[in-house]
C-alpha cells in the first residue's frame, strides 16, 4: 500500500511540474479556396510605384486545397493557354509553391518541378504574392481576391 501511495505521490509531482497545455497559436488566415487575379503592383524595392489592372478578358485563377495548388491563365489576345499544378505551403509571411506539371506551353518554357517562393500578405478575402529579388527587395506582386 505504501508503494502505491508513493507512486501516486510521484505521479502528482510529475504532473504538477510539467508545463501546462500550450496556448493555441493566433488564428492564421487560410489560403484554401479559389482566387482571381485583380491587378499587379510594381515596387521600387519597398513601396508600390505602379498598379497595373488586368486587361479586358484576361483571367487568372488559382485554387488551393489540402496542400495542392492549381492555376490557369486565359489571355484572349493569343491562343496559348497556361495552367499548372503542384503543391504549396504557407508560413506567416511566405508562400512556397512547387509546380509539378503544366500546359504544353509551360512545359516548353520552364523546367519541372519548378519552385517559387513569394512574400505573402494574406487577409480573409485577398492576398498578394510578392516577388523578392536576390537583394531582398520587393519587385512585383500579383494581387488576388477570393471568389470562393
Amino acid at each position: 500500500m505504501k508503494k502505491l501511495a508513493g507512486l501516486a505521490f510521484l505521479f502528482l509531482i510529475f504532473i504538477s511540474a510539467s508545463d501546462p497545455a500550450p496556448l493555441p497559436s493566433p488564428m492564421m488566415h487560410s489560403l484554401q479556396g479559389t482566387w482571381e487575379l485583380k491587378n499587379f503592383y510594381n515596387y521600387d524595392g519597398t513601396n508600390v510605384t505602379d498598379t497595373i489592372p488586368t486587361t479586358e478578358g484576361y483571367r487568372q485563377i488559382k485554387m488551393y486545397y489540402n496542400g495542392k495548388v492549381m492555376w490557369t491563365r486565359y489571355v484572349p489576345k493569343d491562343s496559348v493557354e497556361w495552367f499548372g499544378y503542384g503543391s504549396y505551403r504557407i508560413t506567416t509571411d511566405r508562400l512556397i509553391e512547387t509546380l509539378e506539371y503544366g500546359s504544353a506551353s509551360m512545359m516548353q518554357n520552364i523546367e519541372f518541378p519548378m519552385n517559387f517562393e513569394f512574400e505573402l500578405i494574406l487577409n480573409d478575402n485577398s492576398y498578394s504574392q510578392i516577388t523578392i529579388d536576390e537583394s531582398g527587395n520587393r519587385t512585383f506582386s500579383e494581387n488576388y481576391v477570393r471568389i470562393d
